[in-house]
């Protein structure tokens, strides 16, 4: 594991500036220096970083789940020893537990603390809201523990862009309320949350017209793909701006054609 010799690097960087990276794939970098990493022990690292502080049966039973403890430990300390013989080595081991070094950045905390802080209540940036976990985390792994967390992470966000998005929209912010919503529909287009909240931001800025299109085209998205209806409440949303056609429209049915009377 050592710092790319292709990458030009003025000087050694600040031991404070590493940096792990696991949305969008694995990279740790070293100041601007990729660092490379065995698949193998890309795993590791990976997983030091989401489970903070696990003890070494944790992180052996998670790693290597088919193989006896005995062997499953065994694995761990000498992937640790590899590792700690490594001057780029980015984590610390304490006891019986194993952790990130305190100057190690992880990409997955900034995601988890912005949406603790829109959580919270914070007025939302939404520039850095709509840019946390916009990708996957370690795409094209598969094991459990990947799987687990990647669904984690993705309501994670998803729930924390709804919230700006309601947040913008209860303080009139509606540009800001709408960007928010849509990037939640990119991320998930069949939820209907988001689609939801684009129909509202629709009405209350007055624009009927995009409302209405807006939730005939997430109803025929859900029928496309599910063969399902929009839910009662989003229905809901458009009862009033809807009553006039409708009311029009039974009308036109109630009253009998021209051809129909008697003479």
């Amino acid at each position: 594991m050592t710092a790319d010799p292709s990458v030009p690097t003025a000087g050694d960087p600040p031991e404070s500036d590493v940096a792990l990276h696991l949305l969008g794939g694995f990279r740790l970098l070293r100041g601007t220096a990729p660092v490379v990493v065995p698949r193998g022990l890309q795993r590791v690292i990976a997983l030091i970083g989401l489970r903070p502080g696990a003890t070494r049966s944790q992180l052996a039973g998670l790693l290597w789940p088919d193989a006896s403890e005995e062997r499953a430990l065994s694995s761990l300390r000498t992937a640790l020893w590899r590792l700690r013989q490594d001057p780029c080595c980015p984590m610390t081991v304490a006891g019986d537990t194993v952790r990130l070094g305190p100057a190690v950045r992880l990409d997955v905390d900034e995601l988890v603390g912005t949406a603790a802080r829109v959580r919270d209540g914070d007025d939302p940036c939404t520039a850095r809201a709509l840019a946390a976990g916009r990708h996957d985390l370690l795409p094209g792994w598969y094991d459990d523990w990947v799987l687990l967390d990647r669904e984690r992470l993705r309501q994670l966000r998803l729930h924390m862009l709804e919230q700006v998005a309601g947040q913008h929209l209860a303080a009139g912010r509606h540009g800001e309320a709408l960007e928010a919503a849509l990037e939640a529909m990119a991320a998930e287009p069949l939820r209907e949350t988001p689609h939801r909240l684009v129909v509202r931001i629709h009405l209350a800025e007055g624009n009927a017209f995009e409302a209405v299109h807006a939730f005939y085209v997430y109803r025929d998205l859900l029928r496309r793909e599910l063969r399902l209806e929009p839910s009662p409440a989003m229905s809901a949303l458009l009862d009033d701006t809807l009553a006039p056609i409708r009311q029009a429209t039974r009308g036109s049915v109630d009253r009998p054609s021209p051809a129909g009377r008697h003479t």
